[in-house]
């Protein structure tokens, strides 16, 4: 070999190291725009190993749990009612037809409960304090997966990046907000809950929740709860993925849950 083509691979090979070094810089500088949010332990509670959790919310002091029926867990439902946190089992306050829906997330607003169901691009309003149906109403997206409010508008998710906002009042969009981690779409995007003005999303198939700034659909913060995930397992080998986020704005608590989970956490962060 001589030395002009032993010089050329030499050149080559320390230009490839320097790109190699500078990508895996750039790599690491990018994810380390994203900071982890730190969480505490703060106690467990019982949660039914039947419970394909959908979502999870506190409405005046209670929490509320919505469900959804799998044709593979024939043991399964499509409801929503109140947890009892001493069993874990839920005080059911409305049941659908798990033949013809799959239920998915729920919000209170305006004195009503809207729920979304998966592939049937329906959705049901309730009154919020008997439970009795008002009527239904459909969304642009192709499916639907969590809710949770602002106090103004509904805000959903469908597994997309894409959360979209509807007036409840006529269920018009009222915009689109495209999430983004690093300058790429942030897909799977599940239950949903709406803490001190920015969205909390769990991402599915993952132990990770997200903290999102609704203005820019911006991810600003991440929350790794594979350890709860891991202890959920442990005790129930049949538990599902992480799903299920649940803020009281009185007491400042905060839930977590996964479907067909054996526990409840509650945790500070």
């Amino acid at each position: 070999m001589t030395h002009r083509l032993i010089s050329f691979f030499l050149t080559v090979f320390i230009l490839s190291a320097c790109n190699s070094k500078n990508n895996s810089g750039n790599y690491a500088a990018t994810n380390d725009t994203i900071p982890n949010i730190n969480y505490v332990y703060v106690k467990s509670y019982p949660h039914d190993t039947t419970s394909f959790t959908e979502g999870l919310l506190i409405h005046s002091g209670k929490l509320y749990e919505s469900t959804g029926a799998t044709k593979d867990l024939p043991q399964t439902k499509s409801l929503f009612g109140v947890v009892d946190l001493t069993t874990g089992k839920i005080n059911i306050k409305v049941e659908i037809d798990k033949a013809k829906y799959f239920g998915e997330g729920i919000t209170f607003l305006k004195g009503k409960i809207f729920q979304l169901t998966y592939k049937t691009k329906v959705g049901f309003i309730y009154n919020a304090a008997t439970f009795k149906k008002l009527g239904e109403f459909t969304f642009p997206s192709k499916e639907g997966w969590g809710m949770t409010t602002d106090r103004q508008n509904l805000i959903m998710s469908d597994g997309t990046n894409v959360l979209t906002y509807l007036n409840p009042d006529n269920f018009h969009v009222s915009k689109t907000v495209a999430v983004s981690e690093n300058g790429y779409a942030k897909d799977y995007l599940n239950e949903l809950e709406y803490i001190h003005g920015y969205i909390y999303a769990n991402i599915w198939t993952t132990n990770t929740i997200v903290k999102i700034n609704p203005v820019d659909g911006k991810v600003v913060g991440k929350l790794d709860l594979t350890d709860l995930a891991n202890e959920a397992s442990y005790l129930y080998s049949e538990s599902s993925e992480m799903n299920g986020i649940a803020y009281d704005s009185i007491t400042g608590q905060i839930f977590i849950t996964g479907k067909l989970w054996p526990k409840i956490y509650e945790i500070k962060f």
